[in-house]
């Protein structure tokens, strides 16, 4: 798997400004929405600057290319500016960015192809770019489908949204608490974090994915293309899941 390297990092103890730590501040976006017994999901990037009316015009326009009754207009716009709500109440508020290695999970099924992964990802990297990673994933392992990529992105920003969200609330809970430990020890790295930092130190550079050599072969991507009976057989069992 080739590596992502970074154009620049913030290596710094002191808060930044909320954003997710990535080149593009976009926004994951999930939709999942039952109509009368009819049901929509989709996931995406939303760009949080591009204005509020374009939210209706792709609600109208998706509509009309999937055919779906008018009542998702509404419920899609809705949703989405929703979530972009809750991004934007974030924006401006400080959240630590520190040397942090997490840990990234790739779990989920585009049409026929299901893929399983996990890596670390550098936190500190400001100009990391999953899309790019997603691309060269799927290069590297012969991933045809065109939307399996995009995909990925999606589920990588996802949780690095999550993870940013966690650091807001950490600059807020070290503001309150001013004799608590400095903000960038509110997340100290693992010592599977510290293993990679050293890694990635002995490569001289820095790097937003890696993979530490001795869990290549504990941790190998693995990629399976789905039969026609299979993909219904976990349809119908997200199906249950999603009704319990």
């Amino acid at each position: 798997m080739k590596h992502l390297s970074a154009a620049s990092t913030y290596s710094n103890r002191n808060p930044v400004k909320f954003r997710i730590p990535t080149s593009d501040n976009l926004v994951p976006i999930r939709l999942d929405i039952e109509i009368d017994g009819q049901r929509f999901r989709d996931a995406f990037t939303w760009n949080p600057s591009d204005p509020d009316s374009e939210v209706v015009i792709f609600a109208k326009k998706t509509v009309k290319d999937l055919k779906l009754p008018p009542a998702f207009v509404t419920q899609i716009a809705q949703s989405i500016q929703s979530q972009l709500a809750e991004f934007r109440s974030l924006e401006g508020q400080d959240m630590y960015a520190g040397e942090k290695i997490v840990t990234i999970k790739l779990d989920l099924r585009v049409n026929h192809t299901l893929v399983k992964d996990q890596f670390l990802w550098d936190l500190n990297n400001f100009e990391s770019n999953p899309e790019e990673f997603a691309r060269t994933f799927c290069t590297d392992l012969g991933i045809e489908d065109p939307e399996v990529g995009p995909a990925i992105a999606v589920a990588i920003r996802g949780q690095l949204y999550e993870i940013a969200i966690q650091s807001v609330a950490s600059a807020r809970e070290t503001r309150i608490n001013k004799k608590g430990r400095r903000g960038a020890e509110q997340f100290p790295a693992s010592k599977a974090g510290g293993t990679a930092l050293d890694l990635m130190k002995s490569f001289g550079y820095r790097s937003s994915v890696i993979r530490k050599r001795r869990e290549w072969d504990v941790y190998e991507p693995i990629v399976d293309i789905l039969s026609n009976e299979e993909v219904e057989a976990l349809e119908a069992k997200e199906e249950r899941i999603a009704r319990a």
